[in-house]
C-alpha cells in the first residue's frame, strides 16, 4: 500500500522531540489546501490537529492556513469594508457588549464586517444567536453580506457559510476535548482583506501569536485584545493587555481600567439587556463601560483619535449620540 499524500505532514509534525519541527508556510498552505478539499482522512486530521496543538502553532503555519483558507472562502474582490472583526469564542461572564461598540461604528460611516462561530462550547453567547435581539440576522452568502452593508454599514456571516469545512472542523472541540489551530486560524482569515482587523485572545501565548501572523499576512492596522472571554472586548474594571499593529509595526501595552473597582457581575446572561441598555430603557455599568473602552481602542486602530484620552472622551460621545430608535 503506496504511502498518503498527506502523510508527510503529520510526519513532519509527530517525528518526536528532536525530528520534528514546525511546517513552513508553503508547506502550511498545501496541508491546509488539502484539508479543505477533502483530500484527508479523519484519522489524519485529528493527529495533525492535536500534533499541532502540542507544539502550538507558529506564525508561518497559521500564515500559510491563512492563505489557503482565503482562496476557499470565494470571497469577492470588489467588496470593501474598513475593519474585519472576528468573533469566535462566545461570551460565559458577560454579554458580548462589544457588538454594541460595532453598531456605533456603522452609525458613523465605518463598514464592519464580522465573522464567527457559534456552538462548538456548551455555556456560552454567540454573536449569531443575538443578532435576532435587534431584529437582524446572520447573512448566508457573500451577496447578502454585500446588501447588509450597503443597508446598514454592519453585516455578520458564519464561518458554516464562508468555509464550511473549517466550520465542520471547529465542531470537532467537544469530540477532541481541545481547542484546534483551527479556531486561531478563523479568527485571522480576514477574508475580505480589510486594512484594519481586530481580534480577541484568552491565552497570554496566542496574543504575541495573532499579531506576528497579522504582520506576515500584511495587515498594516490590527488590534489583538486579551479580552473578555476571550473576545475582542475590553474589560472596563480591569487592565487589559492589547496588542497593535500600526503601519505595519508591531507594539504592545497594557490598557488601563476605567472603573477603579470590580463590577459585579450579571447572575444571569439576558441577551434583552443588551437592546435595553441600546435603547436607553436602563443603564448598565458594566456593559457601558466595555462598549466605551471597546470602542475607544476601536477609534484609535481606525486612525479617528491618536492617544487612549480623547478617544475615551469620542466613544463616551458617540455612544450618548447613539441613534437609540434604530433597533
Amino acid at each position: 500500500m503506496s504511502e498518503h499524500p498527506f502523510a508527510q505532514y503529520v510526519r513532519i509534525l509527530g517525528k518526536g522531540k528532536k525530528g520534528s519541527r514546525s511546517l513552513t508556510q508553503e508547506e502550511a498552505f498545501e496541508a491546509m489546501s488539502m484539508i479543505l478539499s477533502g483530500a484527508v482522512r479523519a484519522e489524519q486530521l485529528g493527529a495533525f490537529l492535536m500534533l499541532l496543538r502540542v507544539k502550538e502553532e507558529s506564525p508561518e503555519e497559521l500564515t500559510g492556513f491563512v492563505k489557503a483558507a482565503r482562496l476557499h472562502s470565494s470571497a469577492p474582490e470588489s467588496l470593501k469594508v474598513d475593519l474585519d472583526w472576528s468573533t469566535y469564542a462566545g461570551k460565559k461572564r458577560q454579554l458580548p457588549w462589544f457588538l454594541l461598540a460595532a453598531f456605533i461604528l456603522s452609525e458613523n460611516n465605518v463598514r464592519v464586517f464580522m465573522h464567527g462561530s457559534k456552538g462548538h462550547t456548551q455555556g456560552r453567547v454567540y454573536i449569531e444567536d443575538i443578532l435576532s435581539v435587534f431584529g437582524l440576522a446572520a447573512s448566508q452568502n457573500w451577496q447578502q453580506v454585500e446588501a447588509d452593508l450597503a443597508q446598514q454599514q454592519y453585516a455578520y456571516l458564519s464561518i458554516d457559510e464562508m468555509v464550511p469545512r473549517l466550520g465542520e472542523i471547529i465542531q470537532l472541540r467537544p469530540i477532541l476535548g481541545l481547542r484546534s489551530p483551527v479556531h486561531t486560524l478563523c479568527r485571522l482569515i480576514n477574508p475580505l482583506n480589510s486594512k484594519c482587523t481586530v481580534d480577541g485572545v484568552f491565552h497570554p501565548a496566542y496574543a504575541p501569536m495573532h499579531q506576528q501572523t497579522s504582520q506576515l499576512l500584511g495587515v498594516q492596522h490590527g488590534l489583538t485584545i486579551r479580552g473578555d472571554g476571550g473576545e475582542a472586548e475590553i474589560k472596563p474594571d480591569s487592565d487589559c493587555e492589547v496588542r497593535w499593529i500600526r503601519q505595519g509595526e508591531l507594539s504592545d501595552e497594557q490598557w488601563p481600567r476605567i472603573f477603579s473597582k470590580r463590577v459585579v457581575k450579571d447572575e444571569v446572561l439576558e441577551p434583552s439587556l443588551l437592546l435595553a441598555c441600546w435603547r436607553g430603557e436602563v443603564v448598565h455599568e458594566y456593559g457601558e463601560g466595555a462598549v466605551i473602552s471597546t470602542l475607544a481602542a476601536l477609534l484609535l486602530l481606525l486612525g479617528k483619535a491618536d492617544q487612549q484620552a480623547p478617544a475615551l472622551l469620542l466613544a463616551r460621545s458617540l455612544w450618548k449620540q447613539r441613534n437609540r430608535s434604530r433597533f
